[in-house]
């Protein structure tokens, strides 16, 4: 079965008469658990719930591959998903390694928080498979392609060096999702994402999940998200496998509306740079070929200033305002606004959504000529 019609058909309850076509949500805090509660299905809600059930059901099917069945947990964000990984596997004297440009977030967790307790934190401009950069490392973190800068990293290349050398990896997929790319049939130990974005896709929720396929390393996170309460609510799972249904139709129409786009742009005169890994002059180009089925709905381009920047956005009448990325509708902001990343002052992350691809060629063109 293709997996646009495994995700969709992942989302029905079994075919018994009378029973309703989608699963709904499931409120409770306890459930009956009378005698030996080992003999029930459910306790209580901060370590497990139907309605998650059904959606980690959904989500492992898809960071499934040929030869091995993965299991997912779902979390109240993509930073609490992150958490529980790095909260998981590092303790004082560990090492991990990420590049510099990795979600800012995870950055500041590591350096502030984790560092503070003894982990030793390596941030190198890129990752390779050198044995070199990976000797002594316990946890590879990979980000692939990078949010904003969109750079790429091999993840089969970097799994197998991390692992001769003793390291575990993950990967934050949150960008491609796993109908795009599969880390762990690329090697990785965790795949890792917040499905605030792309995977639900309508700015609605927050939600992240953590998949791997090995069981002792699903119940360390298990433990970690019942320990720490970093649960999702059953209204919000609802949503997420309600929406999940439609990413092939929206990730394909997003992503080749990205295409599009950085064409667009990387032909524009006044735009300096357009970073995209569909475009063949991006440096991770090939590697992207390789393992990615598409590009991802994020285009990165650099304008000559922070006026020029601020004045496209003001101009367009297609592009929301806003931080997050992977909605149906079309979003964009300066990144710069926000710090923590060492981007120029022009620099603008854009998502293209799932309007008539023409409509947003105009709007950008009409933006782009209020710059001059």
């Amino acid at each position: 079965m293709r997996d646009a019609t495994r995700i969709l058909r992942s989302t029905l309850t079994p075919p018994e008469p009378g029973t309703a076509l989608h699963p709904g949500p499931v409120f409770a805090a306890p459930f009956h658990t009378p005698g030996d509660p080992a003999n029930a299905a459910y306790s209580y809600a901060r370590s497990h719930n139907p309605t998650w059930t059904h959606l980690e059901q959904a989500i492992g099917q898809m960071e499934s591959g040929d030869g091995y069945r993965a299991r997912a947990l779902v979390f109240a964000s993509g930073m609490a998903a992150v958490t529980a990984v790095f909260g998981a596997v590092l303790r004082p004297g560990d090492v991990v390694l990420l590049q510099a440009g990795a979600y800012f977030a995870a950055r500041v967790l590591l350096q502030q928080y984790f560092a503070g307790m003894g982990v030793v934190v390596r941030t190198p401009a890129t990752l390779s498979a050198d044995p070199a950069q990976l000797a002594g490392v316990r946890l590879v973190w990979i980000e692939t392609p990078s949010n904003p800068e969109l750079g790429v990293t091999d993840i089969a290349a970097v799994s197998r060096a991390a692992h001769a050398a003793g390291a575990l990896v993950a990967v934050d997929n949150t960008t491609a999702t796993p109908l795009a790319q599969r880390p762990l049939a690329l090697g990785a130990d965790f795949s890792v994402a917040s499905d605030t974005k792309a995977m639900t896709g309508h700015s609605d929720i927050l939600l992240g999940h953590v998949a791997t396929r090995d069981r002792e390393l699903r119940q360390q996170i298990d433990q970690w998200r019942t320990l720490t309460g970093g649960v999702l609510g059953p209204m919000e799972a609802w949503l997420a496998l309600r929406s999940m249904a439609t990413l092939p139709l929206r990730l394909e129409r997003s992503c080749a509306n990205a295409q599009r786009i950085a064409e667009f742009l990387a032909a524009h005169p006044r735009v300096e740079r357009t970073l995209y890994p569909g475009l063949p002059n991006h440096p991770g180009h090939a590697i992207a070929r390789a393992q990615m089925r598409y590009y991802g709905p994020v285009v990165s381009f650099v304008l000559p200033s922070q006026e020029a920047a601020e004045r496209m956005l003001q101009a367009s009448r297609l592009i929301t305002q806003a931080t997050s990325f992977g909605g149906i509708t079309t979003t964009a902001e300066r990144r710069a606004r926000w710090g923590g990343d060492a981007v120029a002052p022009g620099f603008v992350r854009l998502s293209a959504g799932c309007e008539d691809i023409e409509d947003l060629l105009e709007d950008l063109a009409q933006a782009l000529d209020a710059i001059a």
